[in-house]
């Protein structure tokens, strides 16, 4: 496994400083904590993590800004929001290629806390309809019981639920299939308080027994939709 001691105590302080003062000239300031408590465990989990996460599913993991750490710039363009940065700090493992990936593994880090989760937080249009129609058709529709039963038993939450009526040309009496058509997304989140483990090497240990009980959601996206 990759050389992964931990979040420092500093990444979240960090996070939380920026929090309380987002603009330039305070990040400028702190330029050298972003460095060393942002970028570079950032990139010793993304190693550690993609190595872990192999076991799982044949993900890619960058470790690179802009790879499986997103960047810290918000793009300002068309949001009225114009602070500068984000207040988190963001991780994405997907299968496949990058542009065209379904589902991923997901993990954000917050001043206070971690979420973590698999999945899909939004389909395109073709996507979307490629989507309901495996929602009903009997071997993939079959499937997706399947990885949501699972998900249950382990008191994981499924989301993306959007739309308050039944698409055109879906009609059912299915209970299942009526909740599922009605989603626009399909993926898991858990937030979660800080673990101790955060600041140890251990911290892949513990993403992970989430994200193996959560794995079953991505390898449905990705076989019936990717």
């Amino acid at each position: 496994m990759a050389d992964f001691a931990g979040f420092p105590a500093q990444t979240q302080k960090f996070l939380e400083g920026l929090s309380k003062n987002n603009s330039k000239d305070w990040f400028e300031a702190h330029r050298s904590d972003y460095d060393a408590y942002w970028v570079t465990p950032a990139k010793a989990f993304v190693e550690a993590a993609g190595e872990a996460l192999q076991d799982v599913a044949p993900i890619e993991a960058q470790p690179r800004v802009n790879g499986s750490i997103f960047r810290i710039n918000r793009d300002i363009r068309f949001s009225n929001d114009k602070t500068p940065y984000k207040d988190h700090l963001d991780f994405w493992f997907w299968e496949g290629e990058r542009k065209t990936a379904v589902s991923g593994f997901y993990l954000r880090v917050t001043p206070a806390e971690v979420g973590i989760g698999v999945g899909a937080h939004g389909f395109d249009k073709d996507r979307l309809g490629a989507y309901r129609n495996a929602v009903v058709d009997a071997k993939s529709g079959k499937a997706l019981r399947k990885a949501v039963g699972e998900l249950k038993k382990s008191k994981v939450d499924v989301k993306g639920e959007h739309y308050k009526t039944l698409p055109r040309g879906f009609e059912t009496d299915d209970t299942f299939e009526r909740q599922f058509l009605r989603y626009n997304a399909l993926w898991t989140g858990q937030d979660v308080a800080t673990p101790p483990s955060f600041n140890s090497k251990r911290f892949v240990s513990w993403a992970m027994t989430r994200w193996s009980k959560q794995a079953p959601l991505h390898r449905w996206l990705v076989d019936h939709l990717q």
